[in-house]
């Protein structure tokens, strides 16, 4: 049966999926990774950081984190 879709506004899409209409299948895949040290996801109108001493040593022994291929 076909979808009737009226008046849309999209403002933003940021890494999503839209989809309008009649779908059989949709699988929308991602996979990340951040590594990140001390203070750098802080977020706001005034921000103060005292990191005295920040390291991040990573080491990644893995080839494959998240398979995304054929993982339906």
């Amino acid at each position: 049966m076909p979808a009737i879709v009226g008046p849309v506004q999209i403002i933003n899409v940021d890494g999503g999926t839209v989809q309008f209409g009649d779908t059989l299948l949709m699988n929308p895949k991602n996979a990340s990774k951040s590594i990140a040290g001390s203070g750098s996801a802080i977020t706001g109108g005034f921000i103060i950081t005292n990191n005295i001493f920040s390291a991040n040593n990573t080491l990644d022994v893995n080839a494959v984190d998240q398979p995304i291929l054929g993982n339906n």
